[in-house]
């Protein structure tokens, strides 16, 4: 890969949608050049696939945050089952350190907000608990 190529991905990112044409012009080389560089990308697995973004208006007046989950002893499975049955939790990761969970949450409300962190504290096994609550986003994972 080279400086093309991450300003060709880079423009991708920000449109999947862009016309070759248009890339070409913006990255000032021929449509050819543009569309051998994307099979490339794409037969080489550097561009796995093209997708769009939805979007709803519930999107701007929820809630959304992250919490760390630090659960005692030999208990993760039986946390994690119960945790994933919360509707609230969108994705649940398991990682190392200090945390053993990390769970991305997402509620209508700051009641509802304020429910969920209530189980999610009272699950037998969940030894601590550290919540953010997530702001503007700044770049979404296709930008």
């Amino acid at each position: 890969m080279d400086e093309l190529d991450t300003r060709l991905i880079a423009l991708l990112r920000h449109d999947a949608r862009t016309p070759v044409a248009s890339l070409a012009q913006s990255l000032n080389v021929s449509r050819a050049t543009i569309k051998a560089r994307i099979d490339r990308l794409t037969k080489n697995g550097v561009i796995k696939g093209f997708t769009i973004i939805t979007g709803s208006p519930r999107d701007d007046k929820s809630i959304h945050a992250i919490t760390l989950v630090e659960i005692e002893g030999r208990s993760a499975e039986a946390v994690i089952k119960t945790m994933l049955g919360l509707p609230q939790v969108r994705t649940l990761h398991t990682t190392n350190g200090k945390w053993d969970i990390i769970a991305q949450l997402e509620t209508e409300d700051l009641i509802e907000f304020d429910d969920v962190l209530r189980r999610i504290r009272l699950i037998e096994g969940v030894s601590l608990t550290e919540t953010n609550i997530l702001l503007a986003p700044r770049k979404s994972r296709l930008d």
